[in-house]
Order: C-alpha cells, then sequence, then structure tokens
C-alpha cells in the first residue's frame, strides 16, 4: 500500500495539471486594432463623412476606426465570447445605447443542446447575421463598407438556434432580437423582432446566403413593421480570382396599421484580383434606392437615389498586419453631398487608407 500511494497521487495531480490545460487552452485571447485616415474631396464642414456612412465616417484625420479585445472561451458543449471596444465606428453605430452599452462589441453565451448533432442556442450580443461585410476590415475585400453594409445591423442582441449539417454544407438560424442593430429595446417597443439565416456552402468555392429580418423599431403607439431580406453569394474562382455579390430589398410600412409600404433596395457587387500571396486589388460597384427615405433621408424631390464605385489595394505587411488604400466615388441623382466651399454636390470623392493589426 505505501508503494502505491506515492503512484496515486502523482495520478491525480497530473490529472488536475491536466484539467487545468484543458481550461488555459478552451480560453483565448485575441484583439484588433485599425488606424486610418481619410480624405473627402467636398471637405465637409463638420469633418464627418454622409450621415449614412457609419464607418471610416470621420474627415481628414488619423482616427481609430475600430479597436477590441477579446475573451473567447469553447468547449465541445459550451462557447462565449465577451469583446469591450473604441473608436469611430463605436461612436457612430453606438450613439443611442446607454452607458457602459456603447463600448460592448460582443457578449454572448452559446450552449450545444445535442449530444450527436451540431445544435446551439446563443444569447447576447453578436455580430449581425445579414450581408457579407463586418466592421472587421480584415474580413472585408474593401477599406470603407458597401452602403448596404452601412445602413443594415452590424450587430443585434436577442437569441439564435443553429444547426450546421455534419458535412457542413448546411447552415440554419432562426432569431428572435431587440429591433435593429440595438442592444437595448427601443423605449417604448415591446415587440420582439425575428430573423432567419439560411446558408449553402456546396463546395469550396461558393457560398450562397439567405437572410431576413421582421418587425419593428418604433415605439408601440407608432410600430411601423419593417420587412427586410438579404441575399448574397460569394464564388471563389480560382486562387486569384474571386467575386461577391448582393441584393437587399426593404419594405416599410407607411403608418402603423396601413398596407401601403415604402420600399427600398440595394446591389453590390466586388470583383478581387490576389496576383501574390501578400497582394491583393478588388473593385466595388453598388447602387442605393430610397426615394421615401426609410433608411436614408435627403429632403430631396428624388430622395436618395446613389451609384457608388470603388478601387482597393491590400498589401499583407506581416502576417497578422495589413495596410490597405482605397478610392471611392458617390454619385447621386440629387445634390446631397455637403461642401465646405461652395453648394451642396451630387458627388463624392474620397480617398482612405488604413492599417490594421490583429493579435
Amino acid at each position: 500500500m505505501l508503494k502505491i500511494l506515492p503512484f496515486s497521487i502523482l495520478l491525480i495531480y497530473s490529472s488536475g495539471l491536466a484539467a487545468q490545460e484543458a481550461k488555459q487552452n478552451a480560453l483565448e485571447i485575441s484583439g484588433f486594432a485599425e488606424v486610418y485616415y481619410q480624405y473627402d474631396g467636398n471637405n465637409p464642414e463638420r469633418n464627418t463623412r454622409p450621415g449614412f456612412i457609419y464607418s471610416h465616417h470621420r474627415n481628414n484625420e488619423v482616427n481609430i476606426n475600430l479597436a477590441f479585445i477579446k475573451a473567447g472561451y469553447a468547449t465541445g458543449r459550451l462557447r462565449a465570447n465577451l469583446a469591450l471596444a473604441t473608436g469611430t465606428y463605436m461612436n457612430a453605430n453606438y450613439a443611442e445605447e446607454p452607458g457602459v452599452l456603447k463600448n460592448i462589441y460582443e457578449a454572448d453565451i452559446g450552449v450545444k443542446i445535442s449530444r450527436h448533432k451540431n445544435l446551439w442556442i446563443d444569447a447576447g450580443v453578436f455580430p449581425s447575421h445579414i450581408g457579407f461585410e463586418s466592421a472587421v476590415v480584415k474580413d472585408n475585400w474593401t477599406v470603407t463598407r458597401s452602403m448596404a453594409a452601412e445602413n443594415s445591423p452590424y450587430f443585434e442582441t436577442g437569441a439564435k438556434i443553429s444547426y450546421t449539417t455534419d458535412n457542413g454544407k448546411w447552415l440554419l438560424s432562426a432569431l428572435l432580437v431587440n429591433g435593429w442593430q440595438r442592444i437595448q429595446q427601443r423605449d417604448g417597443n415591446s415587440s420582439p423582432s425575428f430573423g432567419h439565416q439560411l446558408s449553402y456552402t456546396p463546395n469550396k468555392h461558393l457560398l450562397i446566403n439567405s437572410s431576413s429580418f421582421i418587425g419593428s423599431d418604433q415605439p408601440d403607439s407608432s410600430r411601423q413593421m419593417r420587412y427586410f431580406h438579404n441575399l448574397y453569394g460569394i464564388y471563389k474562382i480560382n486562387n486569384q480570382w474571386a467575386v461577391r455579390a448582393s441584393f437587399d430589398i426593404g419594405a416599410e410600412q407607411k403608418a402603423k396599421g396601413s398596407s401601403a409600404c415604402n420600399t427600398w433596395y440595394t446591389t453590390v457587387l466586388i470583383a478581387r484580383y490576389s496576383p501574390t500571396e501578400k497582394f491583393r486589388m478588388a473593385v466595388r460597384g453598388e447602387y442605393y434606392r430610397d426615394r421615401n427615405g426609410v433608411k436614408i433621408a435627403t429632403g430631396t424631390r428624388h430622395g436618395f437615389q446613389t451609384f457608388g464605385y470603388s478601387l482597393n489595394a491590400d498589401y499583407q505587411v506581416l502576417p497578422n498586419l495589413v495596410w490597405s488604400t482605397e478610392i471611392k466615388n458617390l454619385s447621386s441623382k440629387d445634390a446631397i453631398f455637403e461642401h465646405r466651399a461652395a453648394a451642396n454636390s451630387r458627388n463624392s470623392t474620397s480617398i482612405a487608407t488604413s492599417m490594421a493589426i490583429n493579435f
């Protein structure tokens, strides 16, 4: 017995170390930061880009678009994320959130509810299920975001149930959220909003995604139902060429209880060329039409009807450091762009450059 005891103690001690190491491996600390400079040829008076732009929206100054520190925890049955952030992106997109909620980039917990199937329930603040562009520049093909991405949710708060097939080709999610890009439900609004996501990846070259939002972002006294659908596809032609395309359409009741709706739609096409592993180029074309000002109000005769195109170049300076530059032009049917030295203009030409690091 005396000879066996030391071995037993060693076994228990080793098991404890293994459990501790497993917990440490389950916890991952990461971070991201993007510094940018942008110049708009109209040089608007308040050094702010047009009101429908929420990322990289400061003009003629060096600033931080987004910087966050994130803790992620994941095991076979449990996952959780907490990310606190700052930057001009946070200032613009979280303007209506109170207090410390303005700095919550992500805070969610997920539980796998099936022993044998990839079925999860997640709740909290998490990235939006709509669109192929995120707030993190390294995940995108251009420095700035499309008009479609800027005027649909970047984040959402609520709960979702999601299922991924065993072969990884299908993802299906159903969501219950606190309105259109909100952490805290709007005062006076007691109705939840709903959404879905359906993604199909038949092979390593193609992804097709359908996402929706149904709900109201108004107080109960003036509730106007909003119906929105996003459809996009990503196709990797080969190691050098790839394309992304999307089409969004939305409708909102003209008044509470009305059968008539105001509609808007937008489309985006991006082509990317990667001649080397470190250097990439992308060209984007886009159009946004919102005559009735549901999402973008102009107060002009034709409302918001705007074309955009841009040319982007990325250089991977280091494995975790990328330098990106983009030249962009927006052209509207009405003179909606503020000009410092003249009357409003129908055009806005800008150049933006950014350095982004992740760790």
